[in-house]
């Protein structure tokens, strides 16, 4: 089976940075609780003329431009980032990759939320494998969920540190390092209705009384009932999405070198790395940013390859969980192949 591997990464965040006691001061929690429980110092907040498409074109645009790929060569440019984007009922991908200039390459798009990072690199992996003549992928996502909260709604304090950016990620085939190895996911489709926009689809079209009653940003129909619910099966589901990934790269928990996880509560990323063993040191957390939907574990990675974080042979455990409700991993062995053998063929 052909080897694939993530030859390049890069992001984009905003410029406008919305700190913690303006949180505060938006949604009256006090300043502490966000710093220590949300675990949010900060996050970026795209200007009013700053859409999810504008974002992955600067993360993408950084990648082609660092790494002196010609657009024109790229196979499939692939959009997996919030589903929000500059227009309603329509694909990002095709325009983002016209904006690139990638004349030959065919755009993909699929809505994947928070989960979307683990998941568009399986696929992409699937793609390259299924028809290596493609040679690339070139993955894009960007999030403007900022724009869909509303700090006065308590139901929804839980996603108040949502913020804006991208990141692109670049897949080759026939790669000797950065070799995608397995992934693995599990859903439970029981949580699917409790968190969403309320209004704007065929269930509640929009008009004058869904605008004048806010149900146009996110919101959470039952909060007790969810985190109820997702209190008993969200830590095992993280780690049973871990174990299948590694168990499918020939891998277990132990040889975890470096994990890249979505934004969370401090409690929950410290449950998660203890259960996986994994220590808070290699572990990426996204204190400066927030939570940017599918954004989350590559843009971790990109940063710890850059700072030097992530060494040659590190296994890199890529997690995440979304609403729907998802949990996925992906795994990355690091540098250059030395095994002699093709991890995750399976």
């Amino acid at each position: 089976m052909s080897r694939v591997g993530l030859l390049a990464t890069a992001h984009h965040l905003p410029e406008r940075v919305m700190t913690a006691a303006e949180v505060a001061a938006a949604s009256g929690i006090p300043e502490p609780v966000v710093v220590e429980k949300f675990g949010l110092s900060g996050k970026h907040v795209a200007a009013d003329d700053e859409h999810v498409s504008d974002l992955a074109v600067a993360a993408a645009g950084r990648l082609l431009e660092d790494h002196d790929i010609d657009p024109a060569s790229i196979g499939a440019l692939v959009y997996y980032g919030s589903t929000w984007k500059d227009y309603a009922v329509w694909q990002a991908a095709p325009w983002i990759a016209h904006r690139l200039g990638c004349v030959n390459a065919y755009a993909i798009e699929f809505d994947n939320v928070s989960m979307g990072t683990p998941v568009a690199l399986r696929l992409a992996k699937a793609y390259l494998t299924a028809e290596p003549e493609l040679g690339n992928v070139l993955l894009v996502a960007a999030c403007r969920e900022s724009y869909l909260l509303d700090y006065t709604n308590e139901r929804s304090r839980f996603m108040f540190n949502f913020g804006d950016g991208a990141v692109a990620g670049f897949l080759a085939v026939g790669a000797d390092r950065n070799l995608l190895l397995g992934s693995h996911a599990v859903t439970d489709g029981s949580f699917s209705l409790q968190v969403k926009v309320p209004a704007g689809g065929s269930v509640e079209p929009p008009s004058h009384a869904t605008v004048e009653g806010r149900r146009h940003f996110l919101d959470v129909a039952d909060p007790a009932q969810m985190k109820g619910g997702l209190d008993e099966v969200s830590l095992p589901n993280f780690v049973a999405a871990a174990e299948g990934a590694l168990a499918r790269s020939g891998a277990t928990l132990a040889d975890v070198s470096y994990l890249c996880g979505i934004h969370m509560k401090r409690s929950m990323h410290t449950a998660i790395t203890d259960a996986l063993g994994v220590p808070l040191e290699r572990a990426a957390y996204l204190d400066d940013t927030g939570h940017m939907s599918g954004v989350d574990p590559l843009l971790a990675l990109d940063r710890a390859v850059r700072a030097g974080e992530v060494a040659d042979g590190d296994l890199v455990l890529l997690l995440a969980a979304g609403t729907g409700y998802t949990w996925a991993a992906s795994v990355i062995r690091w540098g250059a192949d030395t095994t002699g053998r093709n991890e995750g063929a399976r």
